[in-house]
């Protein structure tokens, strides 16, 4: 009796062992936030949020002043693109757009146009560790490109033990991480780039207040971390609000 007792606790142990961790959040702050931007892509630098936002004929990038949510500078897409997911990278701006195949290049200060580069598939989120440029396409597969050249060098599929995951959208690389908003969902994945494991999730649901989800807010999209202050933000398609939040384990 002892030795089977014994071996139902290590089985336990064991099973606990292989859960992947899960965090929920404490905000820390609230800005507010655009209502009409139709989020994509989110990245914070340098004291500023630049934003991608999405729909034909209204896409945009934009600069945004994060105590107020003002937009202190403001590039209009060609209204035949639906923008998606942006990064900064080397003082320049990548701007993906959904089914078009058509990526834009700006420069980061001036946000003039400089180039385009095309790519095979969907294009959703974009994020970059300096050296290699991560793009999600709606499926559970992460491809990497060179980030100069923008070359796809390999891809990898982003799971959960044996479950691939699905609809990886809006991207950011935190502390050799890559956090991903999972489509039509309050949850965000944080990814193994080396793998794909996912090594934690994070669970955001109740985050918009009920007053807040009166205005008709769209899904949560968009994370981005302020790295010399290890300060992570998030929000959403058409919300009022952007969160800086800490992320909480869960028991």
């Amino acid at each position: 009796m002892i030795f089977a007792g014994s071996a139902a606790i290590i089985f336990l142990v064991s099973c606990t062992a292989q859960h992947t961790p899960e965090y929920s959040y404490r905000i820390v702050h609230a800005f507010p936030h655009d209502p009409t931007a139709f989020t994509q892509g989110l990245e914070y630098k340098a004291g500023v949020f630049y934003e991608s936002t999405g729909l034909k004929g209204h896409s945009t990038l934009r600069k945004v002043k994060p105590e107020t949510g003002e937009i202190i500078q403001q590039a209009t897409v060609p209204p035949e693109y639906f923008a998606e997911g942006i990064t900064v990278l080397d003082h320049q701006i990548l701007q993906l757009t959904w089914q078009s195949h058509v990526g834009f290049i700006y420069d980061q200060q001036a946000f003039h146009l400089l180039r385009t580069f095309t790519y095979p598939g969907e294009g959703w989120g974009l994020t970059n560790d300096g050296e290699t440029v991560y793009m999600s396409d709606g499926t559970p597969q992460i491809r990497c490109w060179n980030a100069v050249t923008l070359e796809e060098t390999k891809r990898f599929t982003v799971h959960d033990g044996s479950l691939a995951i699905e609809n990886l959208n809006e991207l950011e690389y935190i502390r050799g991480e890559i956090y991903a908003n999972i489509w039509q969902t309050d949850r965000i994945a944080r990814i193994s780039p080396a793998d794909g494991r996912v090594l934690g999730w994070i669970d955001l649901s109740g985050l918009l207040s009920m007053e807040d989800r009166l205005k008709n807010p769209d899904v949560l999209n968009g994370i981005a971390y302020d790295s010399l202050g290890d300060r992570l933000f998030v929000t959403g398609k058409l919300w009022p609000k952007l969160f800086e939040i800490r992320l909480v384990p869960k028991r």
